[in-house]
């Protein structure tokens, strides 16, 4: 009896006031036809990040949301925080 690992993005959430794009997937194992493992990973795409490594969909996300005005405001806004 084979295990079968199934990776998939199962949520796409878009928080803040910067249109912080956040990522879930979820990795599970199936035996014989049943889930017998589960777990998750985050990751989260800023105006700023790099998407390269994201999958199409999630790029399209990205690239839709993180216009040119929301980057210069995420910057003006980082730089606030560092010259605190």
């Amino acid at each position: 009896m084979a295990i079968i690992k199934k990776v998939k993005v199962d949520k796409i959430e878009i928080v803040g006031d910067f249109d912080v794009v956040q990522v879930r997937e979820r990795t599970s194992f199936i035996e014989d036809g049943e889930e017998v493992s589960a777990s998750f990973h985050r990751i989260t795409y800023s105006p700023v990040s790099n998407i390269s490594g994201a999958s199409v969909k999630v790029q399209n996300i990205c690239n839709l949301l993180h216009t040119d005005a929301v980057k210069a405001a995420f910057i003006a806004e980082e730089e606030k925080i560092i010259n605190v």
